[in-house]
């Protein structure tokens, strides 16, 4: 009988944690329990003496009982944690805030819950393009990529020719966000990402000059938060690329960390054009602002103060942005930086003591010391399309040259990319291909619903960033000195040298990881820590002390349900865990399930543990972005294998993907525990995490090497991987010799094999001094026609793995001067 109660109540006990039941059920609960057991030991196994006895057993039923009575329960227990989590929880500030207030909440909501709503991940809209988009980038977008010459962009000019930028400005390209209404194109988030990754597939310095004005900057500030006046004024002018936008933030004292920029406007009076105008007497100095030596219009960011208070009743007013034309008297604009030697207009901007109206201030009055957040809510939008494009078209790009190098290239008598070390890296690049392309594509649908995706975006651009450059390093290793020589036939050089510039802007990756993505991510999606927050930092103590109570009771159930569901599961290995479908990939939306619910209570210990130490404890904020991240890039595999219509080639690359992320999972959260400061919650994360150790094992030497084999053959696979990469079938062209010579290696393999056989044999002998091919014929191993075929492959094969070379003084002409400023020269 004791036995009987005892699993009954551990029965219970997971019940209830698992249906979050209110606290009158765990009473009720506890009574029944109570009267079993005091019945079950009625012969003294517990108590001896009655009454205490029956006291002891009913005690937990009369305490759950008086707790779900609000007024106590606040009592008793939600008002000494309430002083204690106003001690221990960070203290959001005002730019958090504004951050955090900034974006919305949506996928990664539902990865924090631990229980996700699978509806609501298949419910998102799929990636599509209207025709009108569709058209764009088949017809104006394939036009300025086989007008660009990357080498003469990078080297000769050290910037786009002439005629590509005018062919960006009449057609539209710098005004894809902007209305139809003002003149724009008026795209979709999905058509600006596949446009801008399409362009940097052919010249990331092209692809990074039209992101830009449909990123973060006037264009979609204006659109936002522009008065009718601002917006008549220059949106078509923008559209048009009569005006030439940048947008000014970073300074020398605030990179990472913008909002500590030293910029200030300061609200007075003064003459302008005879009159005695209200306007911002403005100080500067801005660094790393692309387009700015090209620009006309220069937003910038900056601190108002108002001390005369013209404007409001606070002294200092915030963050504020405004519009300055680059020619307006006192703004100093025009030299440039030249980042990692890309050719993409880059520099530097400064102004003292400039005095604009206050009609420059972006939104006018009202929106004045809204600047944080006006920029956080572009930026949370923007940063899901722009970035994530060049870093997943940039994988693809690799993937594309490298897959038909690797067939091309013959060493030991076969091709490269059957040798498994080759392989291996070349493998790596077709799951980096699938995969981020189906998380940039989710995302950027994300934001074609309204979605304010500022968290995946941070992760997504991260990563992808990321994943870019081992993909560029693996294709560069794997071409070997083809790609280490450049010049006018190199394909790679170009993205492993720029790869620096997108870790680096819109956020180092460095930070993002470590210190936003996890922290921001749970103080924005958890379901109640937020609350909390909030409640605790209301100035109104007993208006908090209510709000928090609620929201305390809902995370103590949120807690109680992870504890169990993470161990339920765990044990399991996850067999009884949701999956919104009953198809082959059934089995890793459980995992996913699984490992969803193990985050959330990972997740919610460490920030609840940790409070305002999770900015300082980095490193493992980072495991935790990096578990997150992995989470939601299968997710959107999985999305993706749905929409593509389950596609049986793709099975074994989805399989491969799910493997290597469920693994990285686990070897993030097992750093974790290894790492996390108290003794006692490592070791209870683990047992309920891992109770029967961790078992996840990455994709398999052989199922990686089957996908490195499948992308060496032109085809759909191939295809679909490099899918919205510019490709060129002109032998001519700097890539499409890399694609006729795949056809015709291809086309040759047979006779190619036959060939090489006789070699082996001694047959036919390869030397400088014969022809082997006609020695072949000539001896019957290959007909007339089998050798017109392999010598069209050897010849195709020769132009693909040319590399450049140079007069002895040709290059050194290009080489930059620095001439020195004013002040050094001085000196």
């Amino acid at each position: 009988m004791i036995l009987i109660v005892l699993v009954a109540g551990i029965v219970a006990f997971a019940t209830l944690a698992m249906r979050r039941a209110p606290l009158w059920q765990w009473a009720l609960a506890a009574l029944v329990l109570g009267l079993l057991s005091r019945i079950s030991i009625d012969g003294g196994l517990w108590l001896l003496v009655d009454v205490p006895g029956w006291v002891f057993a009913l005690l937990p039923a009369l305490v759950l009982g008086l707790l779900s009575l609000p007024l106590i329960r606040q009592m008793a227990v939600s008002k000494p944690v309430y002083g204690l989590v106003k001690s221990i929880l960070p203290r959001v500030s005002r730019t958090e805030q504004e951050a955090l207030d900034a974006g919305t909440v949506g996928w990664d909501a539902e990865l924090f819950s631990g229980r996700p709503r699978w509806e609501k991940l298949l419910g998102i809209r799929k990636p599509t393009l209207s025709t009108e988009e569709q058209a764009f980038l088949d017809g104006p977008v394939n036009t300025v990529c086989a007008m660009i010459d990357d080498w003469d962009t990078r080297h000769s000019r050290a910037d786009l020719s002439p005629e590509v930028w005018q062919y960006l400005k009449d057609q539209g390209f710098l005004g894809m966000l902007i209305a139809r209404e003002y003149g724009g194109l008026g795209f979709s988030a999905q058509a600006q990402s596949q446009v801008v990754s399409k362009i940097a597939s052919r010249s990331i310095a092209a692809g990074i000059t039209v992101m830009v004005p449909n990123s973060l900057g006037p264009g979609e500030l204006l659109e936002k938060y522009g008065t009718p006046e601002q917006k008549q004024k220059y949106l078509s002018r923008l559209a048009k690329g009569l005006e030439v936008p940048c947008f000014a933030l970073t300074g020398p004292h605030a990179g990472s960390d913008a909002a500590g920029m030293r910029d200030v406007g300061v609200v007075c009076y003064e003459m302008y054009h005879g009159k005695k105008t209200l306007g911002v007497k403005l100080s500067w100095d801005k660094r790393y602002i692309t387009l700015a030596p090209v620009a006309t219009l220069l937003g910038l960011a900056f601190h108002l103060r108002d001390p005369e208070h013209l404007i409001g009743e606070v002294d200092n007013v915030g963050i504020t942005l405004a519009l300055v034309p680059a020619k307006f008297k006192g703004v100093k604009i025009g030299r440039r930086h030249y980042p990692a030697r890309s050719a993409f207009m880059n520099g530097p901007t400064q102004g003292r003591n400039v005095f604009v109206p206050i009609e420059f201030l972006i939104g006018g009055v009202e929106y004045a010391g809204q600047g944080w957040r006006m920029l956080m809510e572009c930026l949370a939008t923007g940063r899901a399309i722009s970035l994530p494009a060049i870093g997943t078209v940039s994988i693809k790009h690799a993937l594309r040259v490298t897959s038909a190098y690797a067939r091309v290239r013959r060493q030991f008598g076969i091709p490269v990319g059957l040798m498994e070390g080759v392989a291996e890296p070349l493998s790596r690049m077709v799951r980096s291909a699938y995969m981020y392309e189906a998380s940039r594509a989710l995302t950027a649908s994300m934001v074609d619903e309204g979605q304010k995706p500022s968290v995946l975006s941070a992760l997504l651009k991260y990563r992808t960033t990321e994943a870019m450059r081992d993909a560029v390093n693996d294709a560069m290793d794997i071409h070997g000195g083809r790609a280490v020589q450049d010049g006018p036939s190199n394909y790679l050089f170009a993205a492993y040298a720029t790869t620096p510039v997108a870790i680096t802007v819109e956020g180092a990756n460095i930070l993002t990881r470590t210190l936003i993505t996890f922290a921001q991510g749970a103080l924005r999606a958890h379901p109640y820590l937020y609350s909390e927050i909030a409640a605790a930092q209301n100035p109104d103590r007993k208006a908090g002390l209510k709000a928090f109570d609620a929201a305390f009771a809902g995370h103590a159930s949120f807690m109680l349900r992870n504890m169990v569901g993470s161990f339920v599961h765990a044990v399991t290995f996850g067999a009884f865990a949701a999956s919104p479908v009953s198809h082959e990939m059934k089995r890793w939306y459980r995992q996913l399930s699984r490992y969803t619910q193990s985050f959330a209570l990972v997740g919610d210990w460490t920030v609840a543990f940790l409070g305002g130490d999770l900015k300082r404890k980095q490193r493992l904020s980072g495991r935790m972005a990096d578990v997150l991240s992995d989470l939601y890039l299968l997710s959107s595999v999985l999305r993706r294998y749905e929409d593509e219509g389950r596609l049986e080639e793709d099975r074994p690359l989805v399989d491969a993907i799910a493997r290597d992320r469920i693994y990285a999972i686990e070897q993030s959260l097992a750093a974790v525990f290894a790492n996390f400061p108290n003794f006692w919650l490592r070791n209870l994360m683990r047992v309920l995490v891992f109770p029967l150790g961790r078992h996840a094992r990455p994709a398999s030497d052989r199922a990686t090497y089957r996908l490195a084999r499948a992308v060496l053959q032109p085809g759909a696979f191939r295809d679909r991987l490099t899918k919205g990469t510019y490709v060129s079938m002109d032998p001519k062209d700097v890539t499409g010799v890399l694609e006729d010579a795949l056809l015709k290696v291809t086309k040759a393999a047979e006779i190619e094999t036959k060939f090489l056989r006789a070699i082996k044999k001694g047959v036919v002998e390869r030397r400088m001094d014969r022809d082997a091919i006609s020695d072949a014929m000539e001896k019957g191993v290959l007909t007339e026609a089998e050798a017109a075929t392999l010598r069209l492959c050897d010849q195709a094969t020769d132009r693909a793995i040319r590399v450049d070379d140079f007069e002895f003084d040709e290059l050194s002409s290009r080489q930059v001067r620095r001439e020195p400023k004013l002040d050094e020269a001085a000196e």
